[in-house]
């Protein structure tokens, strides 16, 4: 049922702890997860949650714990997510994009007691990633650790690589002679300490109120904000998301939203959870890796960043592929032309953000609207009041005004961890979400622009000011960083550098420099030189944003 409070009194946990308690009665043998060959039913995230669990009780933590879970997507962070909540720990996904100097700043902001990590995952290895980090883990014999530069971190605990097919358990030390003592096994052999009365009392302590993640966003300030979701909240949203969605016992659901973005995180993983289906993921490094994927498990949804699809159809071995169970979802490119939009223009879109946990603007009905209707985002989420408003003077705008989108209701985060109240919502509890955009007399919404600057790539958001920032660090220079439209990512991220008299810049040599600061996607994929007396200005002396633009696309 759809429910717009958190408890409506139909039965559904509210509580990961006891949906999953639940789900693996009800399922057992099914599975959960696929992820290449990589695969967990219900009955074993069950099973292996709980003696992480108990691990982790082992160590001390417990309720309000902040757990760090460095995991590419796959059963190693399903497990770990599982673990944490049964014991009232709230989890903390780290992105495996981040660099040492992201990990330094994601660990201290969000207070991460317990770091649980792949040791590296295709070109990222993120035991040095730690070690730069965390500079004392180099010299560390012996958990716990007790580091000045990372004063609440106590226990650090790595895997194998994410890709190297090993299973769950194998490990190797973070610290130079702490080798096994800070593995994943040792964490494991702990928990038999454990009793299962105390794992169950720590289970049952878990209320729908408590604190279950900290998502960070992907950038829309120059630091990440940690956006605080509850049990029952996100667990109820969800539920609702998945009546809108007809998501059942019967689908399998394909997504390739990292799990560390609230799109994998809600949407893809706790929704499939919630509807007791079949999730399935890939890391493969090749088209057709997916491909086979898709083609073996037959999803029968699909589901989060269409740039990353969008480059299969070119993979040789496409038009033999068998996709025909596809049914529903917003990967148009793999989908079969049957059941393929000839105009996607006209089918409702959907808006999702991490402080609203997932989708707020979406619509049940899949089929093509009519012209009026185009680019429509449907109506609010159940559960969730929206306006349009002026951000000047906080007047409710009409129909088909252009204004700041204000979201408000139960399910929406809690706050941003470590800030206060009204750094996240006014005096009446309205979220002002920064993005412009219209309504219609039907009550449909209409995406216009985005308030501030943020560039968005391939799904992740990207902030000028940070981007700005690390040029300035690492070169000393001035740059003026914009999103240009690009067909594959949505925008790329571009730089126009500020170079001074004297003074020259190797555009591939500072492409090298600022990946060893920025995440991939956020290293400005063209950069261009201008000097000082280049600078397009309005007369006003501020930067003219629009020739910035023009400037950086026709260097192209």
């Amino acid at each position: 049922m759809i429910a717009t409070t958190v408890d409506a009194g139909d039965g559904t946990p509210l509580t990961v702890p006891a949906l999953l308690r639940a789900q693996a009665d009800r399922y057992g043998p099914r599975v959960l997860l696929t992820c290449d060959e990589d695969v967990l039913t219900y009955a074993e995230a069950d099973r292996r949650s709980r003696a992480l669990a108990r691990s982790l009780l082992s160590l001390g933590a417990g309720k309000g714990t902040h757990v760090g879970l460095l995991h590419p997507n796959g059963s190693e962070f399903v497990v770990g997510w599982l673990a944490a909540a049964r014991i009232g720990a709230v989890s903390v996904p780290l992105s495996t994009f981040s660099t040492g100097a992201e990990l330094r700043t994601l660990l201290r902001s969000a207070d991460i007691g317990v770091l649980l990590s792949a040791r590296s995952h295709r070109s990222h290895d993120y035991l040095a990633a730690l070690r730069d980090a965390v500079p004392e883990l180099a010299a560390a014999t012996a958990p716990p650790l007790l580091a000045p530069s990372m004063p609440v971190l106590r226990h650090v605990f790595v895997g194998a690589p994410a890709d190297a097919g090993l299973g769950p358990g194998t490990a190797a030390g973070v610290g130079g002679g702490a080798g096994p003592a800070w593995s994943v096994p040792a964490l494991l052999s702990w928990g038999a300490e454990v009793g299962e009365d105390l794992a169950r009392a720590a289970e049952d302590a878990v209320h729908a109120s408590d604190r279950l993640v900290i998502v960070h966003t992907s950038g829309s300030t120059s630091a990440p904000k940690g956006v605080i979701h509850t049990h029952g909240a996100l667990i109820r949203h969800l539920a609702n998301l998945n009546e809108i969605r007809r998501y059942t016992d019967d689908d399998v659901l394909f997504s390739n939203s990292p799990f560390f973005w609230i799109g994998g995180f809600a949407y893809a993983l706790l929704g499939t959870l919630l509807a007791g289906g079949r999730l399935v993921c890939s890391n493969a490094a090749s088209a057709a890796g997916v491909l086979d994927v898709l083609e073996r498990e037959r999803p029968t949804m699909v589901n989060g960043y269409a740039q990353s699809v969008a480059g299969l159809p070119a993979d040789p071995t496409f038009a033999r592929r068998d996709l025909s169970s596809i049914r529903r979802g917003n990967l148009y490119a793999i989908m079969p032309s049957d059941v393929r939009p000839a105009d996607p223009g006209l089918r409702h879109q959907m808006l999702g953000m991490t402080e609203t946990g997932s989708v707020c603007l979406v619509s049940e009905d899949e089929g093509d609207q009519p012209e009026h209707r185009r680019g429509s985002f449907g109506r609010p989420a159940p559960g969730f009041e929206a306006r349009v408003v002026d951000p000047e003077d906080g007047r409710v705008l009409g129909a088909g005004e252009v204004g700041e989108l204000w979201l408000r209701g139960p399910f929406l985060m809690e706050g941003y961890y470590g800030r206060e109240r009204h750094e996240a919502f006014d005096a009446d509890g309205w979220y002002h979400s920064g993005d412009l955009f219209v309504v219609d007399d039907e009550g449909f919404f209409y995406f216009r622009g985005r308030g501030g600057d943020v560039i968005k790539t391939a799904g992740a958001n990207v902030s000028p000011v940070e981007v700005e920032a690390a040029i300035r660090d690492v070169a000393g220079l001035t740059a003026y960083v914009v999103g240009l439209p690009d067909a594959d990512r949505g925008q790329i991220v571009a730089a126009a550098v500020r170079v001074p008299p004297g003074r020259t810049v190797d555009p591939a040599g500072l492409r090298r420099q600022l990946a060893e600061r920025l995440s991939a996607y956020k290293v400005p994929r063209r950069i261009v030189p201008i000097a000082d007396d280049e600078v397009p200005t309005m007369s006003s002396g501020k930067i003219d944003a629009a020739a910035l633009r023009e400037l950086l696309r026709a260097a192209g």
